[in-house]
């Protein structure tokens, strides 16, 4: 669905066993009690995701394609099918939790049922597979995003403030670096752009055609929002004043008690519940975990907007050694690092998704994936806005700058903060 290159690329086995063992690494310290609770109906059970990961190899590439295939359980299309109503009924997502059976050990028997036969089949070098391969390792990588923000949001809610990973908050959060870094509105002069999925390596389908897009003049910040500057937001009454707040976003913020973004705890001082742990907040690190409506409501209040996702794309793109360096999954933070005192654009991509204005919906010319495979995006392009960039949980492999994500304007659990814009 969507990609471009038809050849096996070099190394598909050697991405594949990477991709299989970075999920299974994200699961190390934890126990089988951790991984089999739902804190809420948007997330899931860590089993379920190792499970689901591999059900999305056998029932898209094995059983169509692989000879005698021997199907590892005739129940786990029922159960760990996510929404793909094409192939059947499935178990309902808000009672995963649930599923204490299958255990822990069948799950992890099962991801290696499906890598025996998937490296045979690889070997074979069968064009026809390339493109659900390279997708199917891409679903993978988007789940171990979720995997991470699912048990951060089951880990906030034990008492005990657990951490997955016994490593102190970064450097920059010593008391010497609690500031805001300057920022500063850089000017694009629009015109007629291209925007899109270019035809070069993976992409999605909702990232495509490449088009033509007219931008009038805007600027956009050189950073991120901080939570600093979060901080002055809520000083100044932003969680309480309806007129900052479009009309769905103030009934949210009142019907969820909204103070603060999620994860933050007021005691003597502010504190940031992250995978490490609970620790003083980081004022000079970009804010995250908040909503489209939070977002949207702390633009106003600083007179300016949010980005449309073509504004974001075409300073992305003019940017393309900007991903090398990000605060992605591999480093293993987990969490958004301090920003800097600088006249030029940082933190583009990794450390937070950024909320733009933009609707998810499809470009001019969209075609959906065919068959099954057609609900993994364009049935979603709903009541939806999009986000850029990556974020602290999001694998390297995973962005490129046509990437859109996309979440409901209420949902907080993901990495998920702003960037300002404006019109020029």
């Amino acid at each position: 669905m969507g990609l471009n290159n038809k050849a096996l690329a070099p190394g598909v086995i050697d991405n594949f066993q990477q991709v299989r063992r970075q999920t299974l690494a994200i699961t190390e310290g934890l126990s089988a009690e951790d991984m089999v609770v739902q804190s809420m109906p948007d997330a899931s059970p860590l089993k379920w995701h190792l499970a689901h990961t591999s059900w999305f190899f056998e029932h898209f590439i094995l059983q169509p394609f692989a000879e005698n295939y021997p199907v590892f359980s005739k129940d786990y299309c029922y159960l760990f099918n996510s929404y793909y109503d094409a192939v059947g009924p499935r178990h309902a997502r808000p009672a995963r939790g649930l599923l204490t059976r299958p255990p822990f050990d069948d799950i992890l028997a099962y991801r290696q049922h499906i890598e025996r036969h998937m490296i045979p089949l690889l070997q074979r070098q069968l064009s026809d597979v390339t493109e659900l391969v390279t997708v199917g390792l891409h679903h993978e990588m988007q789940h171990q995003e979720l995997m991470l923000t699912d048990i951060l949001h089951l880990l906030s809610a034990n008492p005990l403030a657990p951490a997955l990973q016994q490593t102190p908050p970064p450097a920059s959060q010593d008391a010497a670096e609690q500031h805001i870094p300057a920022q500063h509105m850089l000017s694009h002069d629009g015109g007629l752009v291209q925007v899109g999925a270019t035809e070069q390596g993976f992409s999605y389908d909702c990232e495509n055609p490449r088009h033509q897009f007219f931008l009038q003049p805007f600027k956009l910040a050189s950073r991120p929002v901080t939570n600093g500057e979060w901080l002055q937001f809520i000083e100044d009454g932003g969680y309480q004043n309806p007129l900052l707040w479009l009309s769905d976003g103030w009934h949210y913020c009142q019907q969820q008690h909204w103070q603060a973004p999620l994860y933050w705890q007021q005691q003597n001082s502010w504190l940031h519940f992250s995978l490490s742990g609970l620790h003083p907040l980081n004022l000079s690190a970009p804010v995250c975990h908040i909503s489209y409506y939070e977002a949207d409501a702390f633009a106003r209040w600083a007179g300016k907007r949010l980005p449309r996702e073509q504004e974001w794309e075409v300073i992305a793109e003019a940017l393309p050694e900007a991903i090398n360096d990000a605060n992605f999954l591999e480093q293993h933070i987990w969490q958004p690092t301090s920003c800097q005192s600088q006249p030029d654009f940082q933190k583009v991509f990794g450390d937070v998704w950024e909320w733009t204005q933009s609707p998810y919906t499809g470009y001019p010319g969209f075609n959906a994936a065919q068959g099954e495979l057609a609900e993994y995006n364009g049935k979603f392009m709903a009541n939806q806005f999009v986000l850029r960039g990556g974020s602290c949980a999001s694998p390297r492999q995973q962005l490129r700058s046509s990437y859109r994500n996309f979440f409901y304007p209420h949902q907080r659990w993901q990495f998920s903060g702003l960037r300002l814009a404006e019109d020029q």
